[in-house]
């Protein structure tokens, strides 16, 4: 078998340069795994096995930290080795060096960054850019591999299901096959697989997705939100950079075109830029507890500072109207989705830090204060389905458990989006704008629904960015609060 050269593990007390270890080691890797993959296209087959590992950074502490209690990361709650793989320096270079200036200034103890035991799988060393590929041509060329008469799992690594899952993250208890204790929520191989997936169903790059984000679930709030980008772009004072669409398609001037894409894909997400990923991201990933999902497993593992459901929902009360805004602060679970992930009796508590923001961003768009912002919005439960057509069962069991719940909406997506988040320790939060009353003879039908949106979208879509603006401007600390974090966790965030 061939590896390169062995690296003896190297100690480190200053952030920057663990980082920059971290970023030379997983270069080399890749670059091995790139080369090893070019020659044997080029021959044909292959005479031995191939393989190369991710980084590591390992912390060993023999005494119980005294942390600051208002903190919720950044330090080891026991004495114990603690490790986690990396992957992606370049892309996660802030959070790595945040992280890992906290562990040395809270415990005074070295870093020690190595190569860890865990092989890079070839799949995603091609898709990253230390492969030398263009975007995209790392699927074609293992497309291109598939064709040659041996087979590539014979020769280099694949992902490893039994390291590419959710452990860690869901506190099953997990120590590495050394007795080290997890530092990190997600392995490199979970956030590898997550890296490339979001590239699939957003058709963005990892790289564009900024630290706020905002889900959607109609395309009319993606052309609320480009316009809303030209205008920023426009704005020399606005802070915001660029505007990126799918097809990885970049503009920095307001007028610039935005191609679109043939075919979008199925939850295509668009990033208005800032310095440090501090701009807002907006995915619309359709209707669907399932999307919801599949969309938040992945977005999850760049740590963002918070995450918002900003759609439309069913108001449930006769005293709502359309076009009224639902400021969740409970959720019925009835999505399905994450029942074997996060069992349905896990409260999921409303952040006071999410519903202040979004309540004054409401009455900032608005220009509605106290009382009578009552009049446009009211505050309750969320119930969050998994079938669409609903109303056409027998509703004497729905209603109940809806009335029973205190449920002033209903949709498909907010409790799916709110549950992971807490999972996965991400802020969330959820606004609505009722579009139907179906309990009230109100529905959705093609009429009422082009007046609503053309009324109604832009201003929501306002709400949500002014809302995730406030929370920019908040600590980190403050946002990434304790509320979120279990008995025993990971010392990064």
């Amino acid at each position: 078998m061939q590896t390169p050269s062995f690296v003896e593990p190297q100690a480190f007390t200053d952030p920057d340069a663990a980082v920059d270890r971290l970023q030379a080691l997983h270069d080399a890797s890749v670059a091995f795994l790139a080369r090893a993959f070019a020659s044997v296209l080029a021959e044909g087959s292959a005479k031995t096995r191939f393989r190369a590992y991710y980084p590591e950074i390992r912390l060993t502490t023999t005494s119980h930290a005294i942390p600051d209690s208002r903190l919720a990361f950044g330090y080891l709650a026991e004495p114990g080795t603690y490790a986690t793989t990396v992957t992606r320096p370049d892309l996660f270079r802030h959070y790595l060096r945040q992280q890992i200036d906290l562990l040395i200034r809270n415990h005074g103890q070295p870093v020690a960054i190595g190569y860890g035991d865990t092989p890079i799988p070839l799949h995603f060393a091609l898709a990253g850019p230390g492969a030398g590929l263009g975007p995209g041509q790392g699927e074609g060329a293992l497309a291109a591999g598939a064709d040659l008469p041996v087979n590539l799992r014979d020769i280099f690594d694949v992902p490893d299901l039994a390291i590419t899952n959710d452990a860690i993250v869901n506190g099953e208890g997990v120590r590495h096959p050394d007795g080290s204790i997890p530092l990190a929520p997600f392995t490199a191989q979970r956030v590898d697989y997550s890296l490339a997936r979001l590239a699939h169903y957003t058709a963005t790059d990892a790289e564009h997705f900024q630290n706020h984000v905002l889900f959607t679930n109609y395309q009319f709030y993606v052309d609320a939100f480009e316009t809303y980008a030209r205008s920023a772009l426009a704005d020399p004072d606005s802070g915001y950079e660029a505007f990126v669409s799918p097809g990885n398609h970049v503009i920095t001037q307001s007028d610039a075109p935005a191609p679109v894409p043939g075919r979008l894909p199925q939850m295509p997400a668009y990033h208005l830029k800032r310095a440090r990923g501090q701009g807002i991201t907006l995915v619309n990933i359709g209707v669907g507890p399932s999307n919801a999902k599949t969309a938040t497993d992945h977005i999850a593992v760049l740590r963002p500072h918070a995450w918002l459901m900003v759609g439309h929902c069913a108001g449930l009360r006769n005293s709502q109207r359309l076009g009224d805004f639902v400021l969740a602060h409970a959720y019925l679970r009835e999505d399905n989705v994450l029942n074997e992930d996060l069992p349905i009796w896990v409260p999921i508590p409303a952040l006071a830090e999410i519903q202040i923001a979004l309540e004054q961003a409401v009455a900032e768009v608005t220009q509605l204060q106290g009382y009578e912002l009552k009049r446009i919005m009211r505050t309750g439960t969320v119930a969050t389905i998994d079938n669409r057509n609903w109303e056409l069962r027998d509703q004497s069991g729905p209603v109940q458990r809806l009335s029973q719940s205190r449920a002033i909406a209903l949709d498909m997506e907010s409790a799916t989006i709110a549950a992971n988040g807490f999972r996965f320790r991400v802020p969330y939060g959820t606004l609505l704008c009722v579009s139907d009353k179906p309990l009230h003879g109100e529905l959705k039908l093609p009429g009422m629904a082009s007046s609503f949106y053309r009324t109604q979208v832009s201003r929501h879509l306002m709400i949500g960015v002014r809302a995730m603006e406030r929370l920019r401007a908040m600590p980190l600390e403050r946002i990434h609060s304790r509320k979120l974090r279990s008995f025993d966790e990971t010392a990064f965030l």
